[in-house]
């Protein structure tokens, strides 16, 4: 399901982020994966995502979720920094702090979520500092669940919302409730509030510790 072209809301003091259009996005995925020198089947192969879904990703046509964006990221090799960075802008090593002010995240509008990606001038960061506005207002069907590899923490800024995951459970949050949760666990966000809700979050990547604490914990088990 595509989304209506992104128009950032100015934030108190007139400020709004910097919105990466769905067209210059897509260059980015299309110029990433010429230099590889693969086909949209090779990508597909590598992320689980359909060829057309890529190919329209490339040609600006589709909006993508978190879990199809960062499944392109691994599968291209990208840095989410510099797959959502600014246009022009030079990323960094993450070797000293990295200030985002207040308007200057950069925007991107997906099926479900407006995203702001904060600190996107640091690569090779282990976690992504999000602050979201939750559109979806109802569940359509089993691709509104994302899934991918992780774990994901929320605070709820302003609003209410219904995390709803594939299991059946629902959890409800209100105005400075927070979540973290595996995100490999298929999950969905819903407003339910009269405005859209505001959310500020962090998505980790799989790192090693997970990986050995999963593998440890399904070695007990086999036992």
């Amino acid at each position: 399901m595509a989304s209506a072209p992104l128009s950032p809301a100015p934030r108190e003091g007139g400020k709004a982020p910097h919105a990466l259009d769905r067209v210059t996005f897509g260059k980015r995925l299309r110029s990433t994966r010429k230099s590889f020198g693969w086909t949209l089947q090779q990508v597909a192969d590598a992320s689980g995502i359909s060829v057309t879904t890529i190919s329209r990703a490339e040609r600006g046509q589709l909006a993508l979720s978190y879990e199809r964006f960062s499944a392109l990221a691994r599968a291209l090799q990208m840095d989410l920094a510099a797959m959502f960075a600014e246009v022009g802008a030079r990323t960094q090593r993450l070797d000293g702090p990295v200030v985002t002010r207040a308007g200057k995240g950069v925007a991107y509008r997906g099926q479900a979520f407006t995203y702001e990606f904060l600190a996107t001038r640091a690569a090779g960061k282990e976690m992504s500092p999000i602050l979201g506005t939750v559109h979806a207002r109802r569940i359509q069907g089993p691709e509104d669940f994302a899934s991918h590899d992780g774990e994901e923490f929320v605070y709820v800024l302003r609003g209410s919302l219904e995390v709803h995951f594939a299991s059946g459970e629902v959890v409800r949050l209100a105005r400075g409730d927070t979540l973290y949760f595996d995100s490999r666990i298929p999950h969905a966000y819903l407003s339910t509030s009269k405005a859209p809700a505001m959310t500020v979050g962090a998505c980790t990547s799989d790192s090693k510790l997970m990986k050995l604490a999963r593998e440890r914990a399904s070695s007990r088990r086999g036992r």
